[in-house]
C-alpha cells in the first residue's frame, strides 16, 4: 500500500522501490513492443517499418500524457511526505480535472492532424495508409492513456510501486492476445495491433481505479476536494505541463530523426525501429532509478530532508551506471540475435544497421544512467524550467543530427542522436543540480526535523 521514504536506509529503499518499478517499466515496454513483435512476424517489414514511423508521431502525444501526470504527481508526493493527508486529496481532485482538460484538447488536436504529420515526414508511401490507421486509432484513446498514467503515477507518490506493475502486466497479457487474434485471425492488420492496444490500457485504467477506491481512503476524494481543486490547478499546471512539453520537446527531435530515416528508405526505418525496441528494454533501469529519484526527491523534500535527497542521489548513481554498464556490455554482445526477434535471419541488412545502432548507443549508457537521476530529482523537487530546457538541448542535438550527421553518414549518423541529445541535456541539468543543492542545504538546517521546517509542498520549488 503506501509507504513513506523518509524514514530508513536511502539505498536500500531506492532499490526496493525501483525494482517492482523495472519489472513493470520492462512490462509497459513489451507491451509497447508487442504490436511491432507480432506485426513484424506475423506480416512484412512494410508492416513493422509502419508501426515504427507511427510510433514515433505517437510518443509526442503520449509523451505529454506521461510528463504531465507525472508532474501532477509530484505535488502528491510532496504533500504525503509531509503528513498532509486532505493536500493528498485535492491534489488528486486537481489532477483528475486537468487530466480530463488535457485529454480532450489532445484528441480534438492530433486526430485531424495524423495524416498531415506523416506525409510531412515524407512518410514512405507503402507504409503511409498503416501508420495513419495505426496513430488514429491510439489517439482516439488518447483519455485511456491519460488516466492509466495518473493513477499509476498517484500510486508510485503514495509510495506503491507494486500495484502498477500487477495492473500493466495484466494488460500486456491482454494486449499480447489480442494482437495475434485481431491481425492474425481477424484480418485487422495493423489496425487491430492499435486496436489490442487500446482495450488493454482500458482494462488496466479500470483496475486501477478500482483498487484506488477500495484499498487507499487516502485517494478517495470527496466534495469539498472537488470544490477546491480549482484552487490547486495553478500549482499542478506550473509543474506538469512543463513536464509535458518537455516530453513533446523530447519527441520532435525524434521526429526529425523519424524524417531522416524516411528518406533513406523502408529498409533503414526497420533497423531503427528494431533496434529502437531492444534499446528500450536496455534503458529501463536507468529510467527505473530516476522514476523513483522523482517520488524519493518529493517526499524528503515534503518532510524537509535535503541531505537525504542529496545523500539518494549519490547511492543511486552509482546503482544506476553500474547497471547500465552491465546492460549495455550484454546488447552489443547479443545484439544481432536480439534483432532476429522482430525480423527474419533472411532480413540481414536490418540485422547489420540494427546492430549498428545498438554499438553506438549502448556503449554510452552512463551518459543516460546520469540524465535520468539528476532530470528526475530536479522535477521532484518542484524545478520545472531547467529540465525543460535539458528537453531543448535535446531537441537541438536531434535536429543537428538529422539535418548534419544523417546527411552525411546515413544511419550512422542518425543512430547517434541519442548520445548528442544525453550530452546536451546533462549541461544544463548537472549544473542546476549543484546549485539547487548548495542553495537547499543552505537554507535548512539539517538539524531540524520537519515539524519545524517550513514545509514547502503546497508551493513547489521556483523554477
Amino acid at each position: 500500500m503506501t509507504k513513506s521514504l523518509t524514514q530508513g536506509r536511502p539505498a536500500k529503499l531506492i532499490l526496493l522501490f525501483t525494482v517492482p518499478l523495472l519489472i513493470g517499466n520492462l512490462f509497459q515496454q513489451f507491451y509497447n513492443m508487442a504490436d511491432a513483435l507480432i506485426v513484424g512476424r506475423t506480416m512484412d517489414v512494410n508492416a513493422l517499418a509502419a508501426v515504427g514511423c507511427a510510433g514515433t508521431v505517437m510518443a509526442f502525444i503520449v509523451g505529454f500524457t506521461q510528463g504531465i501526470t507525472s508532474g501532477f504527481a509530484i505535488i502528491t508526493a510532496q504533500r504525503f511526505g509531509s503528513g498532509n493527508l486532505d493536500g493528498v486529496r485535492k491534489s488528486i481532485a486537481a489532477s483528475i480535472v486537468l487530466g480530463v482538460l488535457s485529454s480532450a484538447v489532445l484528441t480534438a488536436v492530433s486526430l485531424p492532424l495524423t495524416a498531415p504529420i506523416l506525409r510531412l515526414l515524407n512518410t514512405p508511401e507503402e507504409i503511409l495508409s498503416d501508420a495513419n490507421a495505426y496513430l488514429s486509432i491510439i489517439f482516439a484513446g488518447t483519455v485511456v492513456t491519460m488516466f492509466f498514467n495518473l493513477f499509476s503515477n498517484i500510486l508510485r507518490a503514495l509510495g506503491d510501486s507494486r500495484t502498477p506493475l500487477i495492473f500493466l502486466a495484466i494488460a500486456c497479457v491482454i494486449n499480447v492476445i489480442l494482437d495475434y487474434v485481431l491481425i492474425r485471425y481477424a484480418g485487422m492488420g495493423v489496425a487491430g495491433a492499435a486496436v489490442a492496444t487500446v482495450i488493454a490500457q482500458i482494462l488496466a485504467t479500470v483496475c486501477c481505479l478500482i483498487f484506488m477506491l477500495i484499498k487507499l481512503p487516502i485517494t478517495r476524494v470527496r466534495r469539498a476536494d472537488w470544490r477546491s481543486a480549482m484552487r490547486d490547478l495553478g500549482p499542478h499546471s506550473k509543474i506538469g505541463f512543463p513536464m509535458g512539453f518537455q516530453s513533446s520537446i523530447i519527441s520532435i527531435g525524434q521526429i526529425a530523426i523519424q524524417a531522416a530515416l524516411n528518406s533513406l528508405g523502408a529498409t533503414s526505418v526497420a533497423a531503427y525501429t528494431a533496434a529502437q525496441k531492444i534499446d528500450t528494454f536496455g534503458t529501463m533501469p536507468m529510467m527505473s532509478f530516476g522514476i523513483t529519484m522523482a517520488t524519493f526527491a518529493a517526499q524528503n523534500y515534503g518532510a524537509g530532508k535535503i541531505e537525504r535527497i542529496h545523500q539518494g542521489v549519490r547511492q543511486c548513481l552509482a546503482m544506476s551506471i553500474s547497471f547500465s554498464a552491465v546492460v549495455g556490455v550484454l546488447i552489443i554482445l547479443f545484439g544481432k540475435p536480439l534483432t532476429q526477434i522482430f525480423v527474419g535471419a533472411q532480413e540481414t541488412e536490418v540485422i547489420r544497421l540494427s546492430h549498428i545502432y545498438l554499438i553506438i548507443n549502448c556503449s554510452l549508457y552512463f551518459l543516460l544512467a546520469i540524465l535520468f537521476i539528476i532530470r528526475y530529482t530536479l522535477q521532484g523537487l518542484g524545478k520545472s524550467f531547467v529540465p525543460t530546457l535539458a528537453g531543448a538541448m535535446e531537441l537541438c542535438m536531434r535536429v543537428f543530427t538529422a539535418l548534419i550527421l544523417a546527411h552525411y553518414l546515413g544511419f550512422a549518423g542518425a543512430s547517434a542522436s541519442n548520445p548528442l541529445a544525453w550530452v546536451g541535456a546533462l549541461i544544463p541539468l548537472c549544473t542546476s543540480y549543484l546549485f539547487t543543492m548548495r542553495r537547499l542545504l543552505t537554507e535548512h538546517d539539517p538539524g531540524r526535523g520537519p515539524d519545524d521546517t517550513a514545509r514547502p509542498s503546497d508551493a513547489p520549488a521556483a523554477s
